[in-house]
C-alpha cells in the first residue's frame, strides 16, 4: 500500500493511509489475529458475514431491477 505525501503534510497522508487500510479491511484482520477465536465463534462469524452478503447481494439485484430505490447519493462540498 502507497500514499503519497504532498507538501510534507505527513498528517493528511496519515488520514489517507488509515482510510485505505480501514477499507481494505486490515484493522479487522489485525484484531481478530491478535486473539485465539474458538471454532465455534468462527463458524457464528462467518455464517453472519455471509448471511450480510446474500442480503445486500439480493438488496443490490432489486435495486438494479427498480424494485427498490437507489440509495440517496452524498454531495460533499470541497
Amino acid at each position: 500500500m502507497q500514499v503519497l505525501v504532498r507538501d510534507n503534510n505527513v498528517d493528511q497522508a496519515l488520514r489517507v493511509l488509515k482510510k485505505k487500510m480501514q477499507r481494505e479491511g486490515l484493522f479487522r484482520e489485525m484484531k481478530a489475529r491478535s486473539a485465539y477465536e474458538k471454532p465455534s465463534e468462527k463458524r457464528a462469524r462467518e455464517k453472519g458475514e455471509a448471511i450480510r452478503r446474500q442480503r445486500k447481494l439480493a438488496r443490490k439485484k432489486l435495486q438494479r431491477e427498480g424494485l427498490l430505490p437507489a440509495p440517496k447519493k452524498v454531495l460533499r462540498a470541497r
